[in-house]
């Protein structure tokens, strides 16, 4: 196969997709998978349906073709990431936020891909743990913070390990003080208030059996699961808005960390957590499918998840001013189409006509297994 200077994850789907399946008749596809990985395949490919532009003043066309619109899809995916950090940028109040990172052992992360339910306990941990250690600083004001928590279930190498990133205030409103600042995030005590929380939950889900392995776990991790809890604080807006575009709507693969890829094998790099060094890996295209897909959330899971001030109106909330002002609501609001986003990041119109008129929408085709009736 011809080497590309670029090399895509839509590509190394196409050439392998239909042989993997075949070749893995007793590995497990879950319907989300063929689904979306059926999306990413066809994205942009003219017989799904496109939409026909024309130039009225010279004639000239322009035929735009349908996205998928897949979460999964590394070039859709972006437009979602957008979405997301445009509507938690109307929520996100004007102070400094604190990123946190809430993992588990190897021990536990079996559990929760063979059984995907129990991500909605992992999530349930973090917000557990989060809420009543602030409510717990004063019974009677009960202190509520404003959060965000994203799960990745990847780690560098793509393989299996899911842990949750929270974007946090460093502060809360009480019953009677609208607002108060909390520097100190107390990190020994966070990790074992979301051991013992988490371990608890699981415990009630799974039954009896995992008692065993939940007593030697405390006994293993005396201190508690890992947290990254130390001051990083993100002041304002643009640091806040970075940190939601890169994760909570990180893809488990960039493209660009994908060195080469023959036809047969992918080579990737990715820093080791443990040390920051850098790993060159090459793996079959069938392994690195198999690592791949297994991030898919299941159709209609939440992946992000707002608690706190940010999930409910707080009886304080219009006393707290937002990171992003009114008027940058609406021009972010404007440029959400497809033509003005284009327009905004690479400073071309797509629909201008290199004779300098606009193009006008005349036509939209269909693909064939979608029925269109025009009366």
């Amino acid at each position: 196969m011809t080497k590309h200077s670029t090399f895509t994850i839509k590509q190394i789907l196409q050439d392998h997709w239909f042989n993997f399946i075949k070749s893995n008749p007793n590995f497990y596809i879950r319907p989300v998978v063929f689904k979306e990985v059926n999306k990413v395949i066809s994205c942009g490919d003219f017989s799904q349906g496109h939409a026909l532009y024309q130039c009225s003043h010279c004639g000239s066309v322009l035929h735009v073709p349908f996205r998928c619109k897949s979460r999964f899809c590394n070039t859709c995916g972006m437009q979602y990431v957008n979405n997301r950090a445009f509507n938690l940028s109307k929520k996100l109040i004007k102070c400094k936020h604190r990123h946190l990172v809430f993992t588990i052992p190897s021990e536990l992360r079996s559990f929760f891909r063979k059984d995907r339910s129990l991500l909605n306990i992992l999530f349930q941990a973090v917000s557990q743990t989060i809420l009543s250690w602030f409510a717990s600083q004063n019974k009677k004001e009960c202190f509520t913070p404003g959060f965000v928590s994203t799960l990745h279930t990847f780690g560098r190498d793509l393989k299996w390990n899911p842990h949750i990133h929270t974007l946090i205030t460093e502060g809360a409103s009480g019953n009677l003080t609208v607002w108060k600042h909390f520097k100190h995030f107390p990190y020994p005590m966070l990790r074992r208030r979301f051991q013992a929380t988490l371990l608890d939950l699981m415990e009630k889900a799974i039954g009896p059996s995992f008692y065993q392995l939940k007593t030697s776990l405390f006994y293993s991790y005396k201190d508690g699961f890992y947290v990254y809890a130390k001051p990083n604080p993100l002041a304002d807006t643009n640091k806040a808005i970075q940190y939601v575009v890169r994760y909570t709507g990180r893809p488990a693969m960039a493209q660009s960390r994908i060195l080469n890829y023959d036809g047969h094998t992918v080579t990737f790099w990715y820093k080791r957590h443990e040390d920051d060094k850098k790993v060159i890996e090459s793996i079959s295209a069938f392994d690195f499918i198999k690592r791949l897909i297994v991030h898919i959330p299941e159709t209609q899971f939440k992946t992000v998840r707002y608690y706190g001030l940010y999930a409910k109106k707080h009886k304080f909330s219009h006393l707290l001013f937002k990171m992003l002002p009114q008027t940058k609501r609406l021009f972010h609001k404007q440029y959400s189409h497809w033509r003005e986003r284009i327009l905004l990041s690479f400073g071309y119109d797509p629909i201008k006509c290199t004779c300098g008129h606009i193009m006008e929408l005349v036509d939209i085709f269909y693909p064939p297994h979608l029925s269109y009736n025009s009366s």
